[in-house]
């Protein structure tokens, strides 16, 4: 029997999609549904699904973030309210989409390629989810997550959830209110992957999340230090950096 795993934020879109499924394609089992990405990329470890079909806009990580992680290792069918200069990125690629509101023609459409496709390995992603990246944010797309190692354990942190990063000898330190990991990616490649507007360096070895700063002060030697929202310590910016906060 295939298997599919449905990534979906909206409830009513998710049943809408579900009802449809089973009426097109009722040998199909639905066996988990997941209402934003990072629950998408677990239930996918759970169950191990044939086919995904995947919410583009989700909260957490994007459809696209998960389609990236994903590889391989299932068929994929996006699910977009995206406009007709995206959908051509679809039309050329060995890939497929369901517009919302969900139409059953267009899923019938999907559902007879995906099992043509299922005697196949999975497309390869990697041109179309460039197009529809270029086609999001004018070429450029911003790091979400990332894969933190704390002690035994691979922990998946959304950039969200990150106070500040910090060169820490040959690895960089992830810092959550919740506790401390550590990633590979040095801080010069972070100052390149990272939206702008929400993380700013501020140390050569320091890059903050904005929306947990919640003041300056001045020490005695009259040096800024930031201090955090739901962190205790306070970090040091650097000269060069201190025009960031001649507002604050």
């Amino acid at each position: 029997m295939t298997t599919a795993l449905i990534a979906e934020d909206e409830p009513l879109l998710a049943e809408e999609l579900a009802d449809a499924l089973g009426r097109l394609w009722p040998e199909l089992e639905i066996v988990a549904r997941a209402r934003d990405g990072i629950e998408a990329l677990r239930m996918v470890d759970a169950h191990d699904p044939d086919v995904v079909f995947l919410d583009i806009q989700m909260p957490g990580m994007t459809g696209l973030d998960v389609a990236k992680q994903l590889g391989a290792r299932a068929h994929i069918v996006f699910v977009t309210a995206f406009d007709q200069h995206a959908i051509a990125a679809f039309e050329h690629g060995a890939i497929d989409y369901v517009l919302k509101p969900v139409a059953v023609p267009r899923l019938a459409t999907a559902v007879a390629r995906v099992k043509e496709r299922l005697g196949r390995a999975p497309a390869d992603l990697s041109g179309v989810l460039r197009d529809l990246a270029a086609n999001r944010n004018d070429g450029r797309t911003f790091l979400r997550w990332v894969n933190a190692s704390m002690g035994q354990t691979i922990k998946l942190i959304t950039v969200e959830e990150i106070c500040y990063f910090k060169a820490d000898s040959k690895y960089t330190l992830v810092v959550t209110p919740a506790g401390e990991s550590l990633i590979k990616k040095p801080i010069k490649e972070l100052c390149d992957e990272l939206d702008p507007s929400q993380f700013w360096q501020i140390h050569r070895s320091t890059l903050v999340n904005v929306n947990f700063v919640a003041g300056v002060t001045r020490d005695f030697r009259g040096h800024l230090q930031l201090k955090l929202k739901q962190r205790n310590e306070s970090l040091p910016v650097s000269e060069s950096y201190t025009h960031l906060f001649r507002q604050m």
